[in-house]
């Protein structure tokens, strides 16, 4: 194999177990298997095995796929994704929230990230913004308002680090930000879907508030999370897909010629 199209039309089939030709022309993308099997549940159809590396199901012209954590696999599942090239793909993370007034529950639509985390330079220098699509972010926005749902707008900072809620110069770093939320993932996917053509949005779920101790993510807060909001999350996303479908919308990102 010896071109990118080669590599990445085997390897997608290689790491999701399913033919190029059963993938939905809209992704949603996640971390959680949880959010497989409610993505099933929600379409009706049977829970898919876990014998992929991604996890990944399809109804009604949306695929959902777990790709895993951290931006280098999401840097690597948006390079797999260029070989279907997808109409549209939105992230359904979970986010640390850095402000005092986000609790959890609560939704964040990022207008930009920012890429701490050092995957993305491979793609594009560092001073090119990490931006969603528009539109995609629009139709996120119409399902929010349709639920009667608030939700924050802001700046996602993603970070490379996995462990950090100890550190307290590296909390300070992110005040100055001023973000408004830390994950491992957004930036990423906005500047690799940028890459590949893919125009790239996310919904961010605040799971914990970690620049304090007590608001540290525990397997008694996450369980807490995804009890309470994970069902409302994914069927957001799908809501949302739906919406560019029936719309028959084109989504289009911002032109950049480098």
């Amino acid at each position: 194999m010896k071109t990118k199209q080669e590599i990445t039309d085997n390897w997608l089939v290689r790491y999701t177990r399913t033919p190029l030709k059963d993938f939905g022309e809209h992704v949603l993308l996640t971390n959680f298997n949880n959010y497989i099997d409610i993505f099933c549940q929600l379409n009706g159809i049977p829970t898919v095995g876990y014998e992929a590396n991604m996890r990944t199901a399809t109804a009604d012209g949306v695929t959902m796929i777990n790709f895993g954590m951290g931006s280098p696999n999401a840097a690597l599942i948006m390079d797999l994704l260029g070989s279907v090239k997808p109409k549209a793909c939105l992230f359904l993370g979970k986010t640390g929230g850095i402000t005092s007034k986000t609790r959890l529950g609560d939704y964040i639509l990022p207008l930009a990230g920012i890429r701490g985390e050092g995957t993305s330079n491979d793609y594009f220098p560092p001073e090119v913004p990490a931006l969603p699509a528009f539109m995609l972010q629009r139709a996120v926005s119409t399902a929010l308002r349709d639920n009667n749902l608030d939700y924050w707008t802001g700046t996602v900072y993603t970070t490379n680090r996995r462990v950090w809620e100890h550190d307290e110069q590296f909390k300070d770093y992110l005040r100055r930000t001023r973000a408004m939320c830390v994950d491992m993932e957004t930036a990423t996917l906005f500047s690799c879907g940028f890459f590949n053509h893919i125009p790239t949005g996310a919904l961010l779920l605040v799971s914990d508030n970690p620049m304090v101790p007590e608001g540290v993510k525990t397997q008694e807060s996450d369980n807490r999370v995804t009890r309470e909001f994970a069902e409302t999350h994914v069927r957001l996303g799908l809501e949302s897909m739906h919406l560019i479908i029936g719309k028959r919308e084109t989504v289009k990102h911002l032109k950049f010629d480098y």
